[in-house]
């Protein structure tokens, strides 16, 4: 009966410490440092149900879209300050721009398929005013089948002056369709491109053969009609381009210097690149410029040459004054390649408007 006793009391007196460590510990849990906000929770905080988001599998042409939500799971309004998307095909629509402490905003996202063709990851960035992540990346995956596949879908034809020969692209025609197709009545936009179609396996894989045919004068651009026999992409459309370049291209095509006097020396360098087919023989640079310097380097032979150009401190053009590089070319067509020098306010009143289908014309004299 006594040692009954003694193992009571022992007992008793474990249960009773333990219950005073979890009488301080309580004491602590309420103490103003347990209580204060643990380290990331304050100030505005988002976070979403989800960063990324696949469409399946989504037909050529087709837009989809998709709502990423978002929490402020911080302590503060969470402002949502812009939406950078990653190209002109994904955009982003009104999204909630102020979310409060506990409140939960959309951020709507949209994907034109047209264009497109297998797996596609597209990427819009969020920025915000959250401390720890001011950029959120969200992602819109996607597999874009088309009846069709067409590679490439457009064709680009680079020739020069010189080269009067026929130039031919094949462009691949697959489709992706259960039923056999039948391809038929080509048509071209434009005289200059000729078009053919072979049946590589019936039914399933086709060969488009575009032909530039000479004399190649300038830059042309057409589309290649092809009909189908199905319902679904009854017709399908081959861009083609052809564009023409200069035997001989100067770049850049002039030497732009800053206004006023050169406070100190300057040296620029001018690329002069044959695209002809014969090979091509430079000789005595010279610059109409007293002090001012031009050398001449031969890079690749017969393809490739540079000029450096070196001005000396307290260069100035005089009103009126014609100043240029110049060198001599075995080119018959360019027996006397010039490059002007020309001086910012100059430039700002001769601009042009640019012309991005056309490459920049050669300054050449004779």
């Amino acid at each position: 009966m006594k040692n009954n006793l003694v193992t009571l009391l022992i007992i008793v007196g474990t249960i009773g410490g333990v219950a005073s460590v979890l009488a301080q510990t309580k004491d602590l849990s309420t103490s103003p440092t347990a209580a204060a906000i643990p380290p990331g929770t304050s100030g505005a905080r988002i976070q979403f149900a989800e960063t990324i988001f696949d469409f399946g599998k989504v037909s050529g042409g087709e837009v989809v879209k998709h709502d990423f939500v978002f929490t402020n799971v911080g302590t503060a309004s969470l402002e949502i300050k812009d939406i950078q998307v990653g190209c002109g095909c994904t955009t982003a629509g009104n999204w909630d721009r102020q979310v409060e402490p506990g409140k939960a905003g959309v951020i709507p996202l949209q994907f034109n398929a047209t264009g497109f063709s297998g797996t596609v990851t597209k990427s819009a960035t969020v920025t915000c005013n959250d401390p720890g992540q001011s950029n959120v990346v969200l992602y819109l995956k996607s597999m874009v089948w088309n009846p069709f596949d067409v590679m490439p879908s457009t064709t680009v034809f680079n020739v020069t002056a010189e080269t009067q020969t026929n130039e031919t692209r094949i462009v691949r025609i697959v489709s992706n369709l259960e039923e056999p197709v039948e391809l038929s009545d080509l048509q071209c936009t434009n005289g200059s491109l000729q078009a053919e179609l072979k049946s590589v396996r019936p039914g399933k894989e086709f060969e488009l053969r575009i032909t530039a045919v000479p004399p190649f004068t300038s830059n042309t651009m057409a589309t290649v009609n092809v009909k189908t026999s199905s319902p679904r992409k009854p017709l399908l459309n081959v861009g083609a381009f052809l564009l023409v370049q200069p035997s001989v291209i100067v770049a850049p095509n002039q030497i732009e210097l800053p206004s006023g006097l050169l406070a100190a020396g300057l040296s620029t360098s001018v690329k002069i690149l044959n695209k002809g087919t014969n090979s091509l023989a430079l000789s005595d640079p010279t610059v109409n410029s007293r002090g001012t310097e031009v050398r001449l380097q031969e890079i690749q032979p017969g393809q490739v040459f540079s000029l450096m150009v070196n001005f000396p401190a307290g260069f100035q053009t005089k009103p009126d004054e014609k100043i240029e590089v110049t060198v001599k070319s075995n080119h018959r067509q360019f027996p006397l390649i010039k490059i002007p020098v020309v001086q910012q306010g100059a430039v700002a009143r001769a601009a042009k408007p640019l012309v991005p289908a056309k490459p920049s014309p050669l300054a050449v004299g004779k």
